[in-house]
C-alpha cells in the first residue's frame, strides 16, 4: 500500500468518503512520480495539532496540516519507502469546508495535496516559490478530480 491512512476520529467518518480520500492519495504520489513510495495520512482533532504546531513549530494554535518530510535531515538512509507524514486536523478542515461552501472531501484532499508538496519540498515562504506551490496545487486538483 502506498498511502496509509490512520484515523479518522471517531465520529467523522460517516461525513468523510474515506474510500475516495485513499483513491485520491494514491492518485496524487503517482502524479508526482512517487507513486511506489509510501505516505501517512494522520487525520487528527485540533488538540492533537495544536501540540504538534507547537512541539514541532513553536506556534501555540491549531491549523489545517502539519508536514514531516523523511526526504531531508540525517535519517534519510533509513526511510525505506516512506516519505514522511501529512497530518490534517479534521476540526479546522470541517469548519473552512462551511466557510468556503465546499465537502468536507474536497478540503481534506486539497490539504492533503498542500501537505505532500510540503513532504516533497515545496514551499511558500518566498512569492516565487507560492506562485510555483500554487500552480502544483491546481494541477494536482485537477488530477485527484479526473
Amino acid at each position: 500500500m502506498s498511502f496509509l491512512i490512520v484515523g479518522p476520529p471517531e465520529g467523522v467518518a460517516p461525513r468523510l468518503d474515506v474510500p475516495l480520500l485513499r483513491r485520491r492519495g494514491s492518485s496524487v504520489l503517482r502524479a508526482v512520480g512517487r507513486g511506489r513510495d509510501e505516505l501517512t495520512l494522520s487525520l487528527v482533532r485540533d488538540n492533537e495539532i495544536r501540540e504538534l504546531n507547537r512541539d514541532y513549530r513553536g506556534k501555540r494554535r491549531a491549523t489545517d496540516v502539519l508536514s514531516f518530510s523523511l526526504l531531508e535531515g540525517e535519517d534519510t538512509s533509513h526511510r525505506g519507502k516512506l516519505l514522511g507524514d501529512v497530518v490534517i486536523s479534521i476540526d479546522t478542515a470541517r469548519r473552512q469546508a462551511r466557510q468556503r461552501h465546499r465537502s468536507l472531501d474536497e478540503v481534506v484532499a486539497k490539504l492533503l495535496i498542500h501537505g505532500l508538496l510540503h513532504v516533497i519540498g515545496h514551499d511558500h515562504e518566498v512569492e516565487a516559490e507560492a506562485r510555483a506551490m500554487r500552480s502544483e496545487e491546481r494541477r494536482l486538483w485537477g488530477e485527484v478530480r479526473a
